[in-house]
Order: C-alpha cells, then sequence, then structure tokens
C-alpha cells in the first residue's frame, strides 16, 4: 500500500446521501454472496443518511410496484450475511424489456423518489439496467403528458444514476477478476470431487464430472486446476481435432502409472473445434468403448448455486456494495453507467457498457471459430488458468524433455498452511517440465541439515493438490545454526537452486543463507520463496498461501457460534483467532462473519475503546439483533488477554447479556486448501519455478552456477494487481522483524468497513477509489488476485 506521505488522503465524510434514494434489486441467477452485497449497500446507504428501498423480486418488482418496493431499515438486513441466495428474490422479467414495462417501472421509482440504482446481476440484467437510464427522461415526458406526474417532479428526478454488481457464479463478466459467486461454487464443486476421488479411488473407477457454464468454462477449467483432473473440456478451447485418441492414450498412461482413478470435467456448453457440443454422456461412452473402464457421470447442477458464501465472496461482495454506495453518491448526469469490481485486491469501477461489449465479443469469437482469440478476451487470470492447467497435466516422453543437468531442491519452512502441496506439485511438475532434476527436502532447514533429501518425480505428487497441512514436513528452525551441514547436503546432492515455500520463518531463512554467501560458496545458487502461512504476515505479498483457507475455518465457526448466540438471545462471544502478531485473520474474519469488534496488534486499543464496545453491544441489545461476536487476535495486547476482555464484559453486560468465548486454535492450521489456495498455490509455484530456469540460465559459467547479487534470492509475492519478484535484501526496510509483520498492510484500510457495516461512526478513506477505468486499459500483463 502506498504510504500516507504520497496522498492526501479523500474522506467520505463530505459524500452526503441526505436526500438521495437508493433503490438496490438482484437480478437473473442467483449467486452465493448477493446478501452481503444487499447488506453493504444498505448498510452504507443509511450510514451516509440516505433513503434505502429494497425492489423484491427483480425487475419484475420494480414493474409491479406496491409492496415490492419497501423502504428498510438497518435491521432489515441482519443476519443474511451468511445466507446463500437472494433474500429479495430474483425473476426473471418479460415486461420490463417492453417500453410499457419500462414507463411502469419508472412511475414506480419516481412515486418514491428513488433516481438511484444498484443492480446486482449478470451482463443481461444490467444491459437492461443501462437502457432504462438512457431511457429515463424520455419515459419522465411520457408520464407527464398522460397525466401521471406533474412537471415539478420531470425537473426534480430527471436523472437516473445506475451502478452494477456483477452477481455470477460463471465469472462469465469482462473486466472483473471475481464476479460475486464464484469463490462459493468452486468450493462446491471441490467439496463434491473431493468426495468422488475417496470413491473412484476404492473402485478404480473414471468419473466424468459436468460442471456449470454455458457459455464460459471458468469453473471448469478452475476446478481441473485445483484437483488435478486428467481432461477438461471448456467452450473458449475445444479439444483439437482426433482429441479422443489423445485422452484415451492419456487415461489408459495414467492407470498404467498404477494411478486407480481418472477425473474428467466437463463444462455443460463444452464444445469441439466444428462448434458441435461434447457432452459428459458423449464422453463416458467412449470411454467405455475404448477402454473399457468402469465410468460414472456425475451432473452436478444446482448444488453449485446453492450453499452458503465463502469468505471471499462475503469480503468481495461487502467491499463492492459499500464501493457501490460510493459511485452513486459521487455520480453526475454525465457519468455513464458503472460496475463496480475487483481488479487484484484493488477496488475499481468500470463502464458498464464496455465490460458488456467485450463479455458479447467473446462470445462471437467462439460462435466464429476463433478460440484463441476468446481464450485472450476472457482475460489475463483465465489465460493464466489454461496455460499452468496444459503444463501441469500433460507429462512430455522423457525423450522429449530437454535435459538442463541442473538439481533443484524444494523445501516446506515453517508451520504448516493449506496449500502447501499444491505448491510443492507445481513445482516439481514445471521444473521436469523445464528439464531439471527435482529434489524434495524433508522437515524444513532441519532435516535438510540431516540429510533427508531425495530425488522426486512426476508421479510422486499425483493428488496433492487437495491435501492439507505439508506432505513433505515442515519445521520451523532457522538454518543459521546448520549451515555448515547445509552447505555440505547442497554439495553432495549438488544442488543448483531452492525453492522454499513457507511463512515468516522462510523469509528469515533466505536472509540468513544469503548472508552466508560470503562464507560458503554453496549458499551462491539462485534461492526462491513462495509465501504461505495462514497469518499472512509477509512482507512482500499481500496474500499467502493458507490464509484464505483458515478465513474459510473461522468464517464457518464464528456462523455456528452466531447461530448458537441466536438461540440463547442475548448473548456476546469472544472469539479468539491465530495470526501471530499480524490481524489479517481477525480483521477479515470480523468482517466477513459480521462482527460487532475485532481487536488486532496493529491499531492499538485502550480500556474507552472496551467500554464504548460494551456501551455500542448494550444499545444493540435493546434492538432486535441480540446476540453479539467479538473477534480477539491472539497477541493483539500483551494485558487485555482473550480472559481479561470476557471477564470485563461479563461484568459490565450483567443483566443486559451474558459472555462466551472460544478460543478456535489450530483447526485455523488444518482442513483441505480451499479452492484459491490450491490455485494461488498452483500458479504462484509454478511462476517461481520458471524464474528459477531463467535464473539457472543467466548465472551458469564455466561450468557451475554462481550467483551472489541480491535479485538472486527474490520473494515471489502478489502486489496490488501482480506477481512480482522482489530481493528479500530490499524487503528489510518493509518489515518490522520484532512482531513479525510487513510494516505496512493493504488490509488495514478495509478497517472501517467492518465499523460501518457495525454501526460505528468511522472515517474510510476513499482516495483508493473513485476514478473511472476503462476495460481496454487493463494492464494486461497484471497477474490478477483472482484465480
Amino acid at each position: 500500500s502506498r504510504s500516507a506521505m504520497d496522498h492526501q488522503p479523500k474522506f467520505f465524510e463530505n459524500l452526503s446521501g441526505t436526500g438521495k434514494a437508493i433503490g438496490v434489486l438482484t437480478s437473473g441467477g442467483d449467486a452465493q454472496g448477493m446478501n452481503a452485497a444487499v447488506r453493504a449497500v444498505v448498510r452504507m446507504g443509511i450510514y451516509v443518511k440516505a433513503k434505502v428501498y429494497f425492489v423484491y423480486e427483480g425487475y419484475q418488482g420494480m414493474v409491479d410496484g406496491g409492496d415490492n418496493i419497501v423502504e428498510v431499515s438497518w435491521e432489515s438486513v441482519s443476519s443474511i450475511l451468511q445466507v446463500g441466495g437472494t433474500v429479495i428474490g430474483s425473476a426473471r422479467c418479460k415486461s420490463f424489456r417492453t417500453r410499457e414495462g419500462r414507463l411502469q417501472a419508472a412511475f414506480n421509482l419516481v412515486q418514491r423518489g428513488i433516481t438511484n440504482l444498484c443492480v446486482i446481476g449478470g451482463d443481461g440484467s444490467l444491459t437492461g439496467a443501462n437502457l432504462f437510464r438512457e431511457e429515463w427522461s424520455g419515459l419522465l415526458e411520457e408520464l407527464a403528458q398522460k397525466g401521471k406526474i406533474d412537471a415539478e417532479a420531470v425537473k426534480k428526478y430527471a436523472y437516473l444514476n445506475i451502478v452494477g454488481m456483477v452477481g455470477s457464479i460463471d465469472n462469465d463478466f469482462c473486466g472483473t477478476d471475481m464476479t460475486i459467486g464464484t469463490d462459493s461454487a468452486l468450493h462446491r464443486i471441490i467439496e463434491v470431487v473431493d468426495a468422488i476421488m475417496t470413491t473412484a479411488q476404492s473402485h478404480q473407477r473414471t468419473f466424468v464430472l459436468e460442471v456449470m457454464g454455458r457459455h464460459c468454462g471458468y469453473l471448469a477449467l478452475v476446478s481441473a486446476l485445483a484437483c488435478g483432473a486428467d481432461w477438461v473440456f471448456i467452450p473458449e478451447y475445444p479439444p483439437e481435432e482426433g482429441w479422443e485418441d489423445s485422452m484415451c492414450v492419456k487415461l489408459s498412461e495414467n492407470r498404467a502409472r498404477k494411478k486407480r482413478l481418472n477425473i474428467i470435467i466437463v463444462a455443460e456448453g463444452a464444445i469441439d473445434c466444428h462448434n458441435k457440443p461434447i457432452t459428459s454422456e458423449k464422453v463416458k461412452d467412449l470411454v467405455v468403448q475404448r477402454l473399457g473402464f468402469d465410468t460414472r457421470v456425475t451432473i452436478l447442477g444446482h448444488v453449485q448455486r446453492g450453499g452458503t458464501p465463502s469468505a471471499f465472496d462475503r469480503i468481495l461482495a461487502s467491499r463492492m456494495g459499500v464501493e457501490a454506495v460510493l459511485a452513486l453518491l459521487e455520480a453526475t448526469p454525465a457519468t455513464p453507467a458503472c460496475v463496480v469490481s475487483l481488479s487484484g485486491n484493488q477496488a475499481v469501477r468500470l463502464p458498464l457498457m464496455e465490460c458488456v461489449q467485450m463479455t458479447q465479443e467473446v462470445q462471437k469469437a467462439m460462435d466464429e471459430g476463433r478460440f484463441l482469440e476468446a481464450v485472450r478476451l476472457r482475460g489475463r487470470s483465465f489465460e493464466n488458468n489454461l496455460n499452468t492447467y496444459k503444463l501441469l497435466s500433460h507429462k512430455k516422453p522423457d525423450a522429449e524433455l530437454p535435459k538442463t543437468n541442473f538439481n533443484v531442491a524444494v523445501l516446506n519452512v515453517g508451520a504448516p498452511a493449506a496449500g502447501m502441496n499444491a505448491a510443492v506439485r507445481a513445482a516439481v511438475r514445471v521444473g521436469i517440465t523445464e528439464g531439471h532434476k527435482m529434489f524434495a527436502v524433508i522437515d524444513g532447514f532441519e532435516g535438510f541439515a540431516r540429510g533427508k533429501i531425495k530425488e522426486i518425480s512426476w508421479g510422486d505428487v499425483g493428488g496433492w493438490t487437495g491435501q492439507g497441512g505439508s506432505i513433505l514436513g515442515t519445521k520451523r528452525t532457522l538454518p543459521a545454526k546448520y549451515l555448515e551441514k547445509i552447505a555440505d547436503q547442497m554439495r553432495t546432492n549438488n544442488i543448483n537452486a531452492l525453492m522454499v515455500i513457507g511463512g515468516f520463518e522462510a523469509y528469515l531463512g533466505l536472509l540468513e543463507l544469503s548472508a552466508a554467501r560470503e562464507k560458503y560458496d554453496e549458499f551462491c545458487v539462485p534461492m526462491v520463496m513462495v509465501p504461505a502461512t495462514v497469518s499472512n504476515n509477509v512482507p512482500g505479498s499481500d496474500f499467502s498461501i493458507g490464509a484464505d483457507t483458515a478465513l474459510n475455518t473461522i468464517t464457518d465457526t464464528c456462523d455456528r457460534i452466531k447461530q448458537s448466540a441466536s438461540g440463547t438471545k442475548r448473548r456476546v462471544f469472544i472469539i479468539e483467532t491465530m495470526g501471530g502478531y499480524c490481524g489479517y485473520l481477525a480483521n477479515m474474519g470480523a468482517l466477513a462473519a459480521g462482527a460487532d469488534a475485532a481487536y488486532i496488534f496493529e491499531e492499538q486499543f485502550d480500556i474507552r475503546e472496551l467500554q464504548a464496545n460494551v456501551e455500542h453491544l448494550t444499545e444493540k441489545m435493546k434492538t432486535s439483533i441480540q446476540r453479539g461476536l467479538v473477534l480477539r487476535n491472539e497477541n493483539c495486547n500483551e494485558n487485555y488477554t482473550t480472559d481479561f476482555i470476557y471477564q470485563l464484559y461479563s461484568e459490565e453486560g450483567k443483566g443486559v447479556f451474558d459472555c462466551r468465548k472460544n478460543v478456535l486454535g489450530h483447526m485455523q492450521q488444518g482442513g483441505a486448501p480451499s479452492p484459491f489456495d490450491r490455485n494461488f498455490g498452483t500458479k504462484i509455484s509454478a511462476k517461481a519455478m520458471q524464474w528459477i530456469s531463467k535464473k539457472l540460465k543467466e548465472t551458469y559459467r564455466k561450468g557451475k552456477v554462481f550467483a551472489n547479487t541480491d535479485d538472486s534470492v527474490c520473494l515471489l509475492g502478489m502486489r496490488r494487481r501482480n506477481l512480482v519478484f522482489q530481493p528479500v535484501a530490499e524487503l528489510k526496510t518493509e518489515t518490522d522483524f520484532v512482531h513479525r509483520i510487513p510494516k505496512e498492510q493493504w488490509w488495514l484500510k478495509l478497517r472501517p468497513l467492518m465499523k460501518i457495516l457495525a454501526k460505528y461512526k468511522t472515517s474510510y478513506d476513499v482516495s483508493d477509489s473513485g476514478q473511472l477505468e476503462h476495460v481496454a486499459m487493463l494492464p494486461k500483463e497484471a497477474e490478477t488476485g483472482a484465480i
């Protein structure tokens, strides 16, 4: 994040919604997370003193009017954050497609003074909204001619402002990395694949899984990447002529390699290069006829739209909802209708019609058989996913692989984090593809010193993506006390490069190894670190592998706790999360679970603040929402411990509410990795391995590798919108070594968001938002935070 000095913060306090009315509707197919968006729009709207209205049943409700358009209060959106689907309903609406229908809708809105609309839906819904906006003044004049409204109203409500948010599980909208609902749909698919894998393993079966995506292969592609599927069929990238033969060859080769199961994923809109559909039944029949394998088809269907939204979707939707209200407050008659979306981890605004046109371009390219163009138009993230999948799923015959004679070692350091194994798998497979010999180090630097190192092959890492923890084993031990022994092992095994996957210890370890280069030539080799820790406290990266899985664990647990609290009225829960001194899990967990407060080390608090929180909860208990949730990071304050806060709340809340406490503990490090962590781990690790190959070529002189510059020891991190390699030496100035956290953390900007949604007065820096960007200009080279 930029330092406070180089931009004057712009706060939204001077944006007032007084006298404005905002209507919020959900339209088109439902998606998990829509409710989180509705909640954020309502609360942010009320916060800036605007009136907010629900429009029930999408455009149908707008046309029908009456009880379908109602003003709502703060409490109206309580307890909907964790509910899937949309509580205000969604309907396909024929009458809104006619001018008469839109005329009636305009009349219903004007009667209530609503001239700001927040539409949550797919590209069809958003296109409809834009047309409505363009016709608005004409519709009002027509209403005035018919004597339904007076001339005063025509003047007063002359302009309609529209802001869209894309809610669609297919992630088929151009210009936005992730649409609301996509991550949750991936969670559903991966849960099913993980379950099917165990039964397929038992019977040596082949499974053909059909996932949603009539026109977009995103879900199929990403779930194939996340479970290491043998084959995937998507509409944007049809298989080449003769794919039947190559698929069958690949399946039988895998069986010959002792792989007991095959998974084939088919998008419902999959086609061949002649635009003929490829159905899951067709694929099944082919496998049965040609190979005689026991094959089953599973069609996932509407399961993918269901269930509770993931932590990612709740945070995404909450951020977008707040951003949408800001965009409406700042809109002028001259501003085009925009969509708020996410690029990397930044909220951006894009002209709605540019996004829609680009989305339609993709379909056109597919219809005309320009498939490479279709993949390119889908965006950088989609292209990366496809290339990574191709790289990792098909092993070339040994004869075709290059031979570099380089040996590369991979190790895990620090505490286990879900997704580490996916990162190891990607590193090993990319390394082998690049022609290196890959070595696995067991038990971190300690195991390295003891010579626990062995060559690892392509097949050895099969099925690793979905495994939690660290299969290689990991230790927190730093290398400093074993330098001599590690150097010996590097010499003995002739290791030419190191890839370290881990948390803060991995970062410290690389600093120690590069400092030891003066003494040991063995450490003069390229070294790269991939951040993996649930705490998300590694400098140089906005995200680390494992944090998303931990966040989902916290969110799920908070949901259950909230449910138990609502049964026993007037109860407040104090929940302690992990993270060392880093408040990421507590803060983001609070945002995703709809907590009332989150205590973190980065934002000092005193007894007055604790007192204010207690009073705030006492007030809340007088409303219909009679439960509270407070998160506390384990190290936020050495004196205000979880017990202290629990006792304080219990004493101060006597007669008003009672208190319970929960320490979540090591469950936050366990569990199967989330789709985000599997894919982030896979993609970031593949990129790190390609960097190693490049560095090995650059530093190979006179028969040996010699790298002793700072830029040969790097950390690969996600920064705003890009994946960047940064020398660890340069990150030293950005690090608070005492508390093991980066000095500046991007997510602190989201602190006020949680407070606003919990009804606290606060100031929210909106300097980063507000600029309308253009789709075509989105940086092509940006590797996004989307998965």
